[in-house]
């Protein structure tokens, strides 16, 4: 049965935050609001709680999940090079909507790579998003709380609907912004390549960057 728990997404309540991490260390899928759309978050060390997100969604396991962290030090342990270019983009669009793509570590499970080597990272802007990460010290899964294929979810009864009481809990913290995702960077080559352009456009990117040559 799913345990709904609202939140303020301001200023949450540490109680509730306890409940729904304590839930994510014991291996449950937790649908939490990010700066974006809502996610569905599980312990991304823990390959079952990461392999039953794929059964949840419909996802095919080729398609890669990214991951949220509390800050850019808990990101060097998951990635094998960070270059300077991937530095920064952090100090200038981290906590927010972009998603990096690194080389991943050895440490990461292959199946949040979808085979490809490379783990999508970010550092929410999203208080509640954020101190899940923070409270998990570790990784979050950050795939969008919906099924494969389908739109979106912007609001916890949509999330209900799509997955009825599958769930181990969804954190209600009201309407999210809706509108793009994340922007999805590969910094894995120079210069680095959007792979999807959301929240943050291409233009910001490149502004960003301007005056580091490429290798």
């Amino acid at each position: 049965m799913t345990v709904h728990l609202k939140i303020d997404p301001v200023e949450p309540d540490e109680k509730t935050l306890a409940e729904a991490v304590k839930i994510l260390r014991g291996g449950g899928v937790v649908a939490f609001p990010t700066e974006t759309f809502y996610g569905l978050g599980a312990d991304a060390r823990q390959e079952a709680a990461v392999e039953r997100i794929f059964r949840l969604k419909g996802r095919n396991v080729q398609n890669p999940i990214s991951v949220i962290v509390d800050n850019d030090r808990v990101a060097i342990f998951l990635v094998e090079d960070m270059s300077a270019a991937a530095q920064i983009l952090m100090q200038k669009f981290w906590p927010g909507p972009l998603t990096m793509l690194f080389c991943a570590s050895p440490s990461v499970l292959p199946r949040l790579t979808g085979g490809t080597g490379k783990i999508g990272i970010r550092v929410s802007s999203h208080t509640v998003a954020r101190m899940l990460a923070e409270g998990l010290a570790g990784p979050l899964t950050a795939t969008s709380a919906n099924l494969s294929g389908e739109r979106e979810c912007s609001t916890a009864e949509e999330v209900i609907r799509a997955f009825g009481e599958s769930l181990d809990a969804v954190i209600d913290g009201g309407k999210t912004t809706g509108g793009l995702g994340s922007t999805i960077l590969d910094v894995t080559v120079s210069p680095p390549l959007v792979r999807r352009e959301g929240v943050i456009s291409r233009t910001d990117i490149i502004d960003a960057l301007s005056g580091i040559p490429s290798r």
